[in-house]
């Protein structure tokens, strides 16, 4: 019954924030437009199941993948898991590297899972006429997040600032726009955005949050965040370097066939 309760509740809350999009596109299509909705009927259908799939997304948010990401965190990060015969009240960064690996494999598992990254492979494929391979793009991306989300908890374990992480990575990101194939750069700058989608972002929220918990001297707010921000940059650095290596592979087996005698 409780369960039953909370569903209701998301799904109310659900149709408040829902609504409002739905009644601009009304907006635009009759006042704009100037044309009635085709097959009402059925878009009305789909309305609901987008508000039904919507509220069990964020029920299954709070009751599943947000607990997850934080137990695994604590239970990571327990005293008793990471001092096996070290001092135990001043642990190293170096003794959680359980946690670090957890990350990587996670970024990387929920990257490859993630229903928007395999949305724009496809299409980039499609629209590329297969120079652009699926499963190459989405490895590209999962090992960036996977890079991106390790780095960031080591930033939470060892209480470095964002910025000193975030400023020069962007900068390493422009410097590769300039090097990088021209096809690749935009594709690189979404791919770092579809990244943080429905899978990886309640995961990797809840294990950053979870890590400035429970490592001492860490604050939630200021150390919990950020993690997401890893996960956005990073793809984009290495589906252009991904790009530039392929380009450079390319010209050379070009050259041998130049080079190679009739």
């Amino acid at each position: 019954m409780i369960l039953l309760v909370e569903l209701l509740s998301t799904l109310a809350e659900t149709v408040f924030d829902v609504l409002p999009i739905a009644l601009i596109i009304l907006f635009f299509q009759i006042f704009v437009i100037n044309k009635p909705l085709p097959k009402p009927t059925r878009l009305f259908i789909g309305f609901l199941y987008v508000l039904i799939g919507l509220s069990f997304f964020l029920a299954g948010l709070e009751k599943a993948l947000f607990p997850i990401g934080r137990l695994m965190a604590e239970q990571l990060t327990h005293i008793e898991f990471i001092t096996d015969g070290v001092d135990t009240l001043n642990p190293s960064w170096l003794d959680y590297y359980w946690v670090y690996i957890f990350a990587f494999a996670i970024g990387a598992s929920t990257t490859i899972a993630e229903p928007a990254l395999m949305a724009v492979a496809i299409k980039a494929n499609e629209v590329s006429a297969g120079a652009i391979g699926v499963w190459g793009l989405r490895l590209a991306v999962a090992l960036g997040v996977a890079l991106g989300i390790a780095l960031g908890t080591w930033r939470i374990v060892v209480g470095i600032p964002i910025h000193y992480f975030i400023i020069p990575g962007y900068v390493v990101v422009v410097v590769q726009t300039w090097f990088a194939p021209k096809m690749i750069v935009p594709l690189a700058y979404d791919s770092g955005g579809v990244t943080t989608s429905t899978v990886t972002v309640p995961l990797v929220a809840a294990l950053g949050l979870g890590l400035a918990e429970s490592v001492p001297g860490r604050d939630p707010l200021i150390d919990g965040f950020g993690l997401i921000a890893f996960a956005s940059l990073f793809p984009m650095m290495t589906v252009m370097a991904y790009a530039q290596g392929s380009a450079r592979i390319s010209r050379r087996n070009s050259k041998k066939l130049q080079q190679r005698p009739d």
